[in-house]
């Protein structure tokens, strides 16, 4: 069995100084792997990294993030990411990170991901360039999802965005927002590729539990939602996708 802790949206600011540290010092105890599903900083600034940085690193667990849209904001996700990864986080962003647990392995693909919305209510890339470049970039980026977690070779496939990949976990959410905090082509990604997890935050109105349509376990980790420094699933090796996993 390996253990998956996660959380997302911690959006810390320079004032956030120690704020999770106590409680992430025993993650170890408790999980193999500590995932950050992306809106760690409130603003994006690199001081507010600094601060994400401090908080994360030297835990007894490999800890691996994806962006959101939050860290995006000063428009320096590349200097965000680079002090995150100088502290030891590894940040992916279409690529993937593979972990041995006690001789399985654990691979993780990571996305920002982007909106566009749902079945039945979503964008199309038709009409205006606006339209287009805004749908054709959520497709851009499910296409990176897809192929990352086609490319891992491990025991389990674990996806991780900051935008939600099913409408499931956004129940409590106005819906007219639905469109922009996740869209279906993550979850198509996601069921084309025998992942056995999804990962996001980015719904802090959200619920925690939802399912992609192929039946892969999909968690809102969101901090809001969790109300905790992370959360725990236990996802077996043995079980094929969509099978078994438990939350601690």
């Amino acid at each position: 069995m390996i253990r998956v802790a996660a959380v997302g949206d911690v959006h810390l600011g320079e004032d956030a100084c120690g704020r999770l540290r106590p409680a992430l010092e025993n993650v170890g105890e408790h999980a193999d792997v500590l995932l950050l599903a992306g809106d760690l900083t409130r603003h994006g600034t690199v001081a507010e990294a600094r601060v994400v940085a401090d908080e994360f690193t030297g835990l007894p667990v490999p800890v691996i993030a994806v962006l959101g849209n939050h860290d995006y904001h000063d428009d320096k996700p590349a200097e965000v990411t680079r002090v995150l990864a100088d502290a030891g986080v590894t940040v992916l962003e279409g690529d993937t990170a593979r972990v041995e647990v006690d001789g399985r392995t654990l691979g993780v693909a990571g996305v920002k991901g982007f909106g566009g919305g749902f079945a039945g209510k979503c964008g199309s890339a038709f009409g205006e360039p606006e339209m287009k470049a805004f749908i054709c970039h959520t497709m851009g980026i499910a296409e990176q999802l897809e192929s990352a977690l086609r490319g891992l070779d491990t025991d389990v496939k674990v996806a991780l965005t900051h935008y939600a990949p099913v409408p499931d976990t956004l129940r409590g959410e106005p819906p007219e927002i639905y469109p922009f905090l996740g869209s279906y082509l993550l979850g198509e990604a996601i069921d084309a590729t025998g992942t056995h997890l999804a990962v996001h935050g980015h719904a802090h109105f959200g619920v925690e539990q939802g399912m992609t349509p192929g039946g892969v376990r999909v968690r809102n980790v969101a901090q809001p939602i969790i109300r905790s420094a992370f959360t725990v699933y236990c996802v077996e090796p043995s079980v094929e996708p969509a099978g078994v996993e438990v939350s601690a």
